[in-house]
């Protein structure tokens, strides 16, 4: 078996189809279609099923393909410890993050870190705090920025950077809006503008809702902040933002008020797996983001 074969096997696996693998690979069609073929006779199995002019992984193929995405990444890190254990300085870090850390905090460390290692290179992945869990489990990442950050997790490992607290959002003109602070309950008749299900924020506004005695009437779910602040703003209804919201701006601004009950924040910080040890890169990161949030 030989890794040019496993590199053709994931890449026609990917697009499910030979002649586009082909031409990301920067090879003939028949070639790939050759080692496609010759993998399969060496596995006495048979990995894709073709459709029309697509092919289908079949249900071993499948299985195989994650063994051996599991062996390509072991095999890329064991390159990239090799050529960081010469130079941690030229070194890439995987990293991902979340869109609620997208606007402000992801920029800031990124500027600030490359500031000082200016040669550090980074592959960036957005996704949704389950999203992120996964991709550090199987590897596809290194670490990744969330909130909040998990307390106890079998496969990963959280490491607070900051707390902040989470504001209400209110329309301009609410009689509310210039308060210095207000309780949560206040708000229980009023329409909420809420993230959908599956991200974080969602589940802070639910949960603080409860321990304010209400369950809050949901007048739309989107997916972005700037959606949430414009709706609120135009007074669609109220929500919830981290403070980092407040340093956000568009052509249109919600009014801020700290809730005074119950106490409402999240936790900030970063990821790393349980069952897998830091490059170089990644550990000068690591030590970046402590002393960064130290001094703050």
């Amino acid at each position: 078996m030989e890794l040019r074969q496993l590199k053709y096997f994931i890449e026609v696996a990917r697009l499910e189809h030979v002649t586009r693998a082909a031409e990301e690979l920067l090879v003939a069609q028949s070639a790939v279609s050759k080692q496609i073929s010759n993998l399969e006779t060496e596995l006495g199995v048979q990995l894709f099923v073709r459709e029309g002019r697509n092919v289908r992984l079949t249900p071993i193929g499948k299985a195989f393909l994650e063994r051996i995405k599991k062996v390509m990444a072991e095999l890329d890190q064991a390159i990239q410890e090799v050529n960081e254990f010469m130079d941690p300085e030229l070194g890439e870090i995987r990293l991902g993050f979340p869109h609620s850390l997208a606007a402000y905090t992801l920029p800031i460390v990124v500027s600030a870190f490359r500031e000082k290692h200016p040669n550090v290179s980074f592959e960036l992945r957005q996704g949704m705090y389950t999203q992120l869990l996964r991709d550090i489990i199987q590897g596809e990442i290194d670490l990744a920025l969330v909130s909040p950050v998990p307390e106890k997790h079998p496969e990963v490992e959280g490491h607070v950077l900051f707390t902040e607290d989470i504001y209400a959002l209110l329309p301009p003109q609410h009689v509310l809006a210039k308060e210095g602070s207000i309780r949560l309950e206040q708000l229980k008749q009023e329409p909420f503008v809420v993230f959908r299900s599956g991200f974080t924020m969602r589940t802070i506004v639910m949960e603080a809702c409860e321990k304010a005695g209400f369950t809050p009437k949901i007048a739309f779910e989107g997916e972005e902040t700037d959606t949430i602040r414009g709706l609120v703003a135009a007074g669609l209804g109220v929500g919830l933002l981290p403070a980092v919201a407040i340093n956000e701006s568009g052509p249109i601004n919600p009014a801020y008020v700290k809730i005074s009950e119950p106490e409402v924040t999240r936790t900030v910080g970063y990821i790393t797996s349980r069952s897998r040890k830091l490059l170089p890169a990644e550990r000068l990161f690591r030590i970046f983001l402590a002393e960064y949030y130290h001094r703050k």
